[in-house]
């Protein structure tokens, strides 16, 4: 256990609980957590986690923007991704874990190339939805934790693996919270906004 990695699981471990509460600070946290982490993976030649790190800090500049002014000037509502974009994320999701495996298997020194891509692929995955504020996102995010949390101990990651199977609990936690956040939106009597730790469904200041 390094400086470096508990810096790293400090920041993203404030940014993903802050995602579950539905707080758009989960953003600037989740940037600050995925560049330590970008440095921690590449010290253990986790390539294809250096990689999701970079599209996390690209993405969630995005994530911000979009959470407070990506309906119309509005702040964006929590709600359910189409069952015909799910119907074709996740088989390109394996066939591109399957792809890019194979890339690092022949082209490099990976460490457990094939698990180390499906991480990096439905975290992608996942990522995109959360950027949209659909439900689905917590789903697949129990997925990654599932595959990610025995990566990271065998690398002796010890405390990264410990935060993911924290996270593994927040994900089925905040599956429920964001669920009924959508049916208080539907049934117009969702509470409002309170401020920075707010739990409200469309927290309106980055």
């Amino acid at each position: 256990m390094t400086p470096l990695e508990i810096a790293a699981n400090a920041c993203v471990a404030v940014s993903i609980f802050l995602a579950g509460r539905n707080s758009i600070h989960t953003w600037w946290t989740g940037i600050a957590g995925c560049t330590l982490f970008g440095l921690l993976f590449a010290e253990h030649r986790l390539y294809a986690d250096v990689l999701l790190q970079v599209f996390f800090v690209g993405t969630s500049v995005l994530g911000w923007w979009r959470w407070a002014r990506g309906k119309a000037g509005a702040p964006l509502p929590v709600t359910h991704a189409r069952p015909r974009t799910l119907a074709w994320m996740v088989p390109a999701g394996v066939a591109a874990s399957a792809a890019y495996g194979a890339l690092l298997f022949y082209s490099t020194d990976a460490y457990a190339p094939f698990v180390d891509s499906a991480v990096l692929v439905f975290s992608v995955i996942a990522q995109l939805l959360m950027m949209g504020r659909r439900i689905e996102s917590w789903p697949l995010w129990l997925l990654v934790n599932t595959i990610a949390v025995p990566l990271y101990a065998s690398r002796g990651l010890h405390l990264t693996a410990l935060l993911y199977a924290a996270f593994w609990v927040n994900a089925i936690v905040s599956w429920l919270w964001w669920r009924k956040l959508a049916r208080q939106q539907a049934a117009g009597s969702a509470p409002a906004a309170t401020g920075a730790g707010s739990v409200a469904p469309a927290p309106v200041e980055p």
